[in-house]
């Protein structure tokens, strides 16, 4: 009896897929062994928690031998460093923090990342700039001695909020009164008054801001000026319009910047895995465009363009060329 039971675990056991972080293992999907992919994405609170949700759901649900799962971090460069590491398999960034993390700069200095491989280029992503009714801030230069939330210290968003303010003729951080918390922490504090404004990049719409502004906040325009310096300074900026009507009490369209959201992986993911990643992403793009806004109207032939110039995984390229957009 021991004998016919053992046989029968054996049995069991080898019909059960053997699941591996980013494993190498044979080009048949349907033979293909096990592939945990963790992917971190932001705070809880922004539209880019929702969206990584979303897409590990759908690979779940269609890639028979991947078990995906996203989880909250604390943005793009954090989501960098993790795929440096080895500990996340797949995340999203901006198209200018992949570019500094590829060659080793800013943030990443002597920690280039020569392995970092693009999935697809998705959506543009817009900083949004938040500040209170009785702020007085009617341009990025009035931000001057204000007290004003920056995201965490050597964050992706405290970069924006640099680039920015720096391009705006502001010496930062030195003429502004920072405060280094999230934007989900800073809700209530503009609520109360205690600061007087926030910045926050994220798709749209973010809960955040929607909540900020149901509460008597609204958003600034970005002006033209300061866009051209930027766009000057780095390639990777473009002018974005926020429509009227993205948020509560938001009557007119709002002009800002924005930079490409890229999903990328690490080189050492096997190209089986990323060309399914790939394929069954823009197969399913209009059913994940239903849910999440920042997914609709995505096109393949959008996804390799507006990189930074960045590699693209040879899995994902296998895709790309298949159906002639590369």
């Amino acid at each position: 009896m021991k004998k016919i039971l053992a046989f029968v675990l054996i049995v069991i056991s080898l019909s059960l897929p053997v699941f591996a972080a980013g494993s190498k293992e044979s080009s048949d999907p349907d033979a293909h062994a096990g592939v945990i992919i963790r992917f971190p994405t932001a705070g809880a609170s922004g539209a880019l928690y929702s969206v990584g949700a979303a897409i590990t759901n759908m690979w779940n649900t269609t890639i028979p031998f991947v078990k995906a799962s996203s989880q909250a971090s604390a943005g793009g460069i954090d989501n960098l460093n993790q795929i440096y590491d080895g500990e996340s398999q797949v995340s999203i960034a901006i198209s200018s923090n992949c570019w500094q993390s590829y060659n080793g700069t800013e943030s990443f200095a002597g920690m280039a990342n020569p392995k970092l491989r693009v999935i697809a280029g998705l959506y543009l992503n817009p900083n949004q700039v938040v500040v209170t009714a009785k702020s007085g801030i009617e341009t990025l230069a009035d931000v001057k001695g204000k007290r004003f939330a920056v995201a965490a210290s050597g964050s992706s968003v405290e970069g924006e909020c640099r680039n920015h303010l720096t391009a705006a003729g502001l010496s930062y951080p030195y003429d502004i009164r920072a405060q280094y918390i999230a934007f989900s922490d800073s809700v209530e504090l503009l609520g109360n008054g205690q600061i007087d404004g926030a910045w926050i990049m994220s798709g749209i719409p973010a809960a955040a801001v929607s909540q900020a502004l149901s509460s008597g906040c609204r958003l600034l325009d970005i002006d033209e000026k300061t866009i051209e310096v930027l766009k000057d300074e780095y390639p990777w900026y473009v002018t974005y319009t926020i429509p009227a009507g993205s948020y509560p009490n938001q009557s007119k369209d709002v002009r800002t910047t924005a930079i490409k959201m890229v999903m990328f992986c690490s080189a050492d993911l096997d190209d089986e895995t990323v060309y399914m990643l790939t394929k069954t992403l823009w197969e399913n793009i209009g059913d994940l465009g239903e849910s999440q806004a920042s997914l609709r109207g995505l096109t393949p032939g959008e996804a390799v363009r507006d990189i930074a110039g960045l590699p693209i995984h040879d899995g994902a390229a296998r895709y790309y060329s298949e159906i002639g957009v590369l």
